[in-house]
C-alpha cells in the first residue's frame, strides 16, 4: 500500500459527538475519500503516561472519561475492533526510537479517540487502538515522538493526534454562537494554519514560544502536542491541507489538518 495521509483531528468537547457544527461533516467528507486503512493508530491528550503505552486491547471499550454532560453521550457506542498485531508494531518502534514503551492489555478508547472517529468512520470497522502521550513533553520531543512512529504510515496504518487546535477551558463559553469567536482563538489559528500548510516545522515546533497568544490559547499545551505528532508522523515534505471547522463555544478551533496527499488508490475508500 502507498503511504498514508496523518491527521491531526481537533476534538473539542464530548458534546462534538451530538452537535457535530462545521467540523463534523467535513471528518466525515475526509473519511469517505480516504482508502481503508488496515488499521487507525491515535494519539489522545486524555491518555497521558510517564512512559508511552501501548494498547493491545482486542476489542477496546469505549470509555466516558468526563461528567456532567447530557445522558445521552453516556449511551453512545463506538464498538470497533482493536489492533493487538500493530499495536506489537508499534512498540517495536517506539523502543528502537529510545522509549520505554510497554504493552497496556486494558486500555480502550477515550473520548479523545471515539469522538472524532463516530464522524470520522462512523461504521466503527476499521480496527483502532491508542498510543498514550508521554507526561513530560515539549514541542520538539512531541515531534520526534510522531517520527518514531512514522514508518506505520507506509504500512496501511493511518495516525491521527487528536487534540484541540486550541484549548483555553477557562473560556468556555457554551452558550456562546459559533459567530461569535474570541479574536485570540482566530489569530492563534490563522498563525498555525500559516505554519503548517507552509511545511516550516522548525517554528511549528516552537509554537508555544513563537504564535500569537500561546499561553492564552493553551494553559497547557497537552492538547496541542497531538499536532506535534501528527507532523512529525508525516514529515515536512508533504503537503499538508487545513479542513477547517470553525470555532465552538467561544474559544475552541476545531480544524484539523491532512499532512501528505491521497494515494493512488483513493477510490477504494472506506465508506461512511
Amino acid at each position: 500500500m502507498s503511504r498514508l495521509p496523518t491527521l491531526f483531528i481537533s476534538h473539542g468537547s464530548p458534546t462534538f459527538a451530538i452537535d457535530p457544527g462545521q467540523a463534523g461533516p467535513a471528518l466525515t467528507a475526509l473519511g469517505q475519500t480516504l482508502p481503508r486503512p488496515k488499521a487507525i493508530l491515535i494519539v489522545s491528550p486524555h491518555w497521558m503516561t510517564r512512559e508511552p503505552r501501548v494498547a493491545t486491547t482486542p476489542r477496546p471499550q469505549t470509555i466516558h472519561d468526563f461528567g456532567g454532560f447530557p445522558p445521552a453521550l453516556y449511551q453512545l457506542q463506538y464498538p470497533a475492533p482493536g489492533a493487538p498485531d500493530v499495536a506489537q508494531r508499534a512498540i517495536e518502534l517506539l523502543r528502537a526510537a529510545g522509549h520505554k514503551a510497554e504493552a497496556d492489555p486494558q486500555w480502550g478508547l477515550d473520548h479523545g479517540a471515539w469522538v472524532p472517529l463516530m464522524h470520522l468512520l462512523p461504521d466503527a470497522d476499521v480496527p483502532v487502538f491508542q498510543v498514550s502521550l508521554p507526561a513530560r513533553l515539549d514541542g520538539e520531543r512531541a515531534y520526534a515522538y510522531g517520527q518514531a512512529l512514522a514508518p506505520l504510515a507506509e504500512e496501511g496504518v493511518l495516525v491521527i493526534g487528536s487534540g484541540s487546535l486550541t484549548h483555553n477551558l477557562y473560556e468556555v463559553r457554551f452558550d456562546a454562537p459559533d459567530a461569535n469567536a474570541e479574536t485570540y482563538a482566530l489569530e492563534f489559528a490563522h498563525w498555525i494554519n500559516g505554519v503548517v500548510t507552509g511545511r516550516d516545522h522548525a517554528r511549528l515546533q516552537q509554537t508555544m514560544a513563537m504564535a500569537p497568544h500561546a499561553q492564552r490559547a493553551h494553559p497547557t499545551a497537552e492538547h496541542l502536542w497531538p499536532l506535534m505528532v501528527a507532523a512529525g508522523a508525516a514529515g515536512a515534505e508533504v503537503p499538508a491541507t487545513r479542513i477547517e471547522g470553525g470555532i465552538t463555544h467561544g474559544v475552541l478551533s476545531m480544524d484539523a489538518f491532512q499532512f501528505g496527499n491521497l494515494p493512488a488508490g483513493a477510490p477504494d475508500a472506506v465508506e461512511a
